[in-house]
């Protein structure tokens, strides 16, 4: 069975399309407005295989980046709970480990699809961004894992650049959904916690 799906979402402030195959080779085609985050996505879906297709037909970017980074994480958290379904034979839990360079930023997410959302995130402090910042990157996550139903705990270890800090944050976002969403084969279908249901 394909696990794909398309999700729009149109309110005053923005018009969202994101078309995603859980299943796929990590082919991206990502417009935002927000040059930042169109990076940062193009690497979530190669590195967690996602096949992804967002574009932003409207927003309010003049007055700033709030409404549009929100609603780009509430539309990808919306698209993978409808991709999982019933989330039959799938991992559930994954995690990973990223370093980047020389800045030896490391992150660190561990997830787990158990339909009770929440966000966990820590950072060092003077860990500072220019056009797109830790709030902003909190904010995309923290709306994510609403509309998702996803417990996420994102930390990153060390500092130094922020740029390979997000990007190494945004390489095991993908990593650790590529492996909470796989399908474990001996689970024979089953719903992956002992009460029967997520």
């Amino acid at each position: 069975m394909a696990r794909k799906t398309k999700i729009r979402r149109k309110t005053k402030e923005t018009d969202i399309s994101v078309e995603l195959n859980l299943d796929g080779k990590g082919k991206a085609n990502i417009k935002t407005g927000i040059g930042f985050l169109n990076h940062m996505l193009e690497l979530f879906a190669y590195h967690g295989l996602f096949d992804l297709n967002l574009i932003v037909k409207k927003s309010d970017l003049d007055v700033d980046m709030h409404h549009t980074n929100e609603d780009i994480g509430i539309c990808l958290g919306e698209a993978f709970k409808k991709a999982l379904g019933a989330k039959k034979g799938i991992n559930r839990f994954g995690a990973s480990f990223v370093p980047m360079d020389e800045a030896l930023a490391k992150a660190r997410v561990v997830a787990d699809i158990s339909s009770r959302p929440s966000l966990h995130f820590t950072a060092p402090k003077g860990l500072k961004g220019d056009l797109y910042d830790l709030n902003a990157a909190k904010h995309f996550f923290n709306s994510f894992a609403s509309a998702s139903g996803i417990n996420m705990h994102i930390d990153i270890l060390k500092g130094g650049d922020f740029h390979h800090a997000l990007e190494a944050v945004f390489k095991v976002f993908g990593r650790a959904l590529c492996e909470a969403t796989r399908i474990e084969p001996r689970r024979k279908g089953k719903t992956p916690s002992t009460k029967g249901k997520l």
